[in-house]
């Protein structure tokens, strides 16, 4: 098996963080390559490489796979340790991912991901509100049942990597998510591969002007750590 991962910025795209941390964290080998947001509207350049015109996509071989849970899944046919052992864990990971995958709407679009700075919120809506008490709630249970300090036990799975990008989210945001789901923010934040990806944010000196607008609907900027701008596009 010879793995490229294509995912875009590192500051932006939660999409691409989920098999991005899954394979570094498990150390599944695969060349990184990325292709950042040029614009607000990327589809006809991704769908060279994407037929969706979105990221990420896996490349192995003559092969491509798409879309976060699909290249988690296609993963998880060749690697045993991307699902959780135990077969009760196992089948409560694949529901928080599927959960993560198709759910949460009010925290993707009041909440965008921004790796690099921090937002006094606006007043939070109902709707926000039940997504944060959802994954406080989903969270407490992974990690009480298993018996952490992972969501499903005590390794990294793919349960982990779908909700790295809310980790990243609830420290912008300074989201209250409780102590013992903050306990697992904490721990993701200081994982090598999450420090990594966080790094190369940092470093990223441009912007993506529709991706700075979301950010500035959600709050005011209070902390910026990126890396000063060459270019806002």
């Amino acid at each position: 098996m010879s793995y490229t991962l294509i995912t875009a910025n590192r500051n932006y795209s939660s999409w691409s963080l989920r098999p991005w941390v899954l394979m570094k964290a498990l150390e599944i080998p695969f060349a990184d390559r990325i292709e950042p947001f040029e614009a607000a509207e990327n589809y006809a350049a991704f769908r060279s490489f994407s037929p969706t015109g979105q990221v990420p996509a896996l490349i192995d071989g003559d092969r491509t796979v798409w879309d976060s849970l699909g290249i988690t899944l296609y993963l998880g046919d060749r690697h045993p340790k991307v699902w959780p052992s135990d077969e009760v864990a196992r089948a409560w990971a694949q529901s928080a991912v599927a959960e993560m995958h198709s759910g949460f709407a009010t925290l993707r679009n009041d909440c965008p991901m921004n790796v690099g700075v921090r937002v006094e919120m606006r007043m939070p809506s109902p709707a926000l509100n039940r997504n944060i008490a959802r994954l406080t709630e989903l969270w407490d249970e992974g990690l009480v049942r298993f018996g952490g300090p992972f969501l499903g036990g005590r390794a990294f799975t793919a349960a982990d990597a779908f909700y790295a990008p809310v980790a990243f989210r609830v420290r912008t945001y300074g989201l209250n998510v409780g102590s013992a789901a903050q306990a697992w923010v904490d721990h993701m934040l200081a994982l090598p591969a999450m420090r990594e990806w966080e790094a190369a944010a940092l470093a990223e000196t441009w912007r993506e002007a529709s991706h700075e607008a979301e950010v500035g609907a959600a709050g005011r900027i209070v902390e910026d750590y990126r890396a000063i701008e060459s270019a806002l596009r």
